[in-house]
């Protein structure tokens, strides 16, 4: 039986660039006599806010279509499927994720060879730019697409993985990650970065964390990262990240911070034959200074990671299930949504925030 669904509900609204969320609680819900086949409602109980989230509503990934629902990690309780939608994997009452995709086409050859997040459907139909999002106590969503939540998972703490998660642990699969390798994780205080710690030890990783502050020193080094380098109080940071490695440098340095800097580090620091992956997504139009000769010499790779596919979200939850990976997080309410962004912006946070709905 389906719930008894309001025609309105409360939303944290995109507006215009810049300005303050507008919270709204007359946000039209979409009923289920509406839903196309393939379509589902989820009523979220949490939803995460994500660094992506700042960068669309300060306008720096370009146009997006107003107002717009923001947020794209939620998870909540399946409340309503399209009507002649063919073998769903979800039913209703079932506990389940929103990510940054809301839907592939799953026929193109990038699809059919694990790259759906590069789809240019993907890349249209995105929770919280494309689509309407998670900071809602309603979202739309797709039966292929939304991803169970193993029942181990609590739902605050398992939020941020549907993206901050899901995201740094396809990075950290593109090194090709072999056990006793060092990994060096810039931003590793964030929140992409402190997942990213406890991933890479899942996968028998060394991790170097590069951040600052020692309330971000402290949470590295209790996730298990085994050296620290703060880049603000370092005199050569190239030189200290290649120390902590007995001197030839990591095997790959995973780039969780949201800007150029750190990339045109990690080049020099890499050892040779080095992986250099880019996967903090900054604003604006930044460039690689990457010296062409360098590049060659040392045989480096450099690849940059978006997100992960539908595979790639049940591993992380997977892993996480298992014990091996906890978000370090915050719980408020959806009301102080833009205090909370405030504080990103500020970059007063450590770890990730999640929004109670």
């Amino acid at each position: 039986m389906t719930p008894t669904i309001p025609q309105k509900a409360r939303a944290a609204v995109i507006a215009d660039f810049g300005p303050e969320f507008v919270l709204k609680d007359d946000q039209p819900v979409a009923q289920p006599k509406d839903l196309a086949p393939g379509e589902c409602l989820v009523k979220i109980d949490y939803a995460g806010v994500c660094h992506s989230d700042l960068h669309i509503k300060e306008g720096g990934w370009g146009a997006v279509q107003f107002p717009r629902v923001g947020g794209h990690e939620g998870i909540g309780h399946v409340v309503a499927i399209g009507e002649h939608t063919v073998d769903s994997p979800v039913k209703i009452g079932d506990r389940v994720g929103i990510k940054w995709t809301a839907k592939a086409c799953l026929r193109c050859e990038l699809c059919r060879t694990a790259g759906e997040p590069c789809c240019a459907m993907a890349g249209v139909m995105s929770h919280g730019y494309g689509v309407d999002g998670s900071f809602a106590d309603y979202a739309l969503s797709y039966v292929d697409y939304v991803t169970p939540i193993p029942d181990t998972l609590d739902s605050a703490a398992a939020t941020p993985l549907l993206c901050a998660g899901l995201t740094i642990y396809k990075a950290l699969k593109e090194t090709k990650p072999h056990i006793g390798n060092w990994v060096a994780i810039p931003g590793a205080g964030g929140g992409l970065g402190h997942l990213g710690i406890q991933y890479a030890v899942a996968m028998g990783l060394r991790v170097i964390a590069i951040d600052t502050g020692d309330v971000k020193r402290d949470l590295c080094l209790s996730l298990g990262a085994e050296k620290w380098v703060d880049f603000k109080t370092t005199t050569d940071l190239v030189k200290e990240v290649k120390e902590a490695t007995g001197g030839d440098g990591p095997h790959a340095a995973v780039v969780a911070a949201a800007n150029a800097g750190p990339l045109d580090q990690a080049v020099h620091y890499l050892r040779p034959k080095g992986t250099l992956v880019a996967v903090g997504l900054p604003s604006g139009t930044p460039v690689l200074t990457v010296p062409i000769g360098l590049l060659i010499i040392k045989c480096l790779t450099i690849i940059g990671s978006a997100n992960g596919n539908r595979q790639d979200a049940i591993e992380a939850l997977e892993i996480a299930a298992r014990g091996k990976v906890a978000c370090h997080h915050v719980v408020r309410d959806l009301s102080e949504v833009n205090a909370v962004f405030a504080e990103m912006a500020a970059q007063n946070i450590a770890g990730r925030v999640v929004l109670k709905l």
